[in-house]
């Protein structure tokens, strides 16, 4: 018998069904077979019948079932940590070789912010020149130069530098107060006056942006946000909620100059700041790009130049 056909037996003979394996994620993030039914559109007897046959096959109780909801046993706390790392691995690896074997689509990585504000209007134009290739934008705000091996090509911010990494600069990163056109911001005309304002607040510590904190601190100034300042964990949040006239607040110049050009937002103040760093077009170096990945890039840098 060939060998790979012993592996394969191995397999089925060892190894639960995938799917037990991906509700049984599911039900112990919840602690809940009914809600991990509700997540996976199953029954709950569905999803108890697969745990039935998981712990079945796996040939030890894995749950303790409770008045409300059920709890991991020490064989499921174990066998949950691998699962956890096997999904996410091919979870990783079936995004990767769809993304960059599809011969009609470039994947793109990018931040929620730039994605919304600068990149979607680009890919409106882009359709428009080249409507056979599809454009697969995939936007997370915590991401790095190891993120970059699932996708063709990324924007990444930072100065440009990455041993990785291809990059062609894009947008320079310059930061300034705006506050929607009705709000009275006449008075404020200096940073002690700005720093008493009342500024929409962004909460930076699950991914890398500038706040307040920061923004103040290139300028040479201490400040530290007022008790009740309204906070938000997305730049797109915090920006919606300057353009509703909820409180001055921090904008990118990718996201406001065509705001502000329209009347849509104001400026507050003239300062701004200037980091040197910016947004880079990015891949991977010594992989090849495919005919796709290579006209979007060559069509949006040039994009940059009109």
């Amino acid at each position: 018998m060939p060998a790979r056909t012993l592996i394969i037996n191995r397999y089925l003979r060892t190894l639960p069904p995938l799917e037990t394996l991906i509700t049984f994620e599911a039900v112990a993030r919840h602690a809940s077979f009914t809600a991990a039914a509700g997540e996976l559109f199953l029954t709950q007897s569905a999803v108890s019948k697969q745990m039935r046959q998981l712990e079945d096959a796996m040939g030890v109780p894995l749950f303790e079932r409770k008045p409300r909801g059920v709890a991991l046993t020490g064989a499921g706390d174990e066998l949950l940590m691998t699962v956890n790392v096997l999904l996410g691995t091919l979870y990783q690896s079936v995004t990767r070789i769809r993304n960059v074997h599809q011969s009609n689509a470039v994947s793109v990585l990018a931040t929620h912010a730039l994605a919304q504000f600068w990149l979607f209007p680009k890919l409106i134009e882009f359709n428009k020149a080249y409507p056979d290739i599809a454009v697969h934008v995939h936007a997370i705000n915590e991401f790095d130069d190891t993120s970059l091996n699932d996708f063709d090509l990324g924007v990444l911010y930072g100065d440009g530098d990455w041993a990785t990494l291809d990059s062609d600069f894009l947008l320079p990163e310059i930061v300034y107060p705006v506050a929607h056109p009705g709000l009275d911001v006449a008075a404020i005309d200096s940073l002690a006056q700005l720093a008493k304002a009342n500024l929409v607040q962004i909460d930076t510590r699950a991914w890398q942006c500038m706040d307040w904190p920061q923004w103040f601190g290139h300028l040479g100034v201490d400040y530290t946000p007022r008790d009740k300042a309204p906070v938000f964990n997305q730049l797109t949040l915090a920006y919606r909620a300057v353009q509703q006239g909820m409180g001055i607040g921090l904008a990118w110049s990718f996201m406001a100059d065509e705001a502000l050009a329209k009347g849509e937002l104001q400026r507050v103040t003239g300062f701004e700041c200037r980091t040197g760093k910016g947004e880079y077009l990015v891949s991977v170096k010594h992989r090849g790009r495919s005919a796709c990945a290579a006209v979007f890039r060559e069509w949006l840098l040039a994009s940059m130049q009109e």
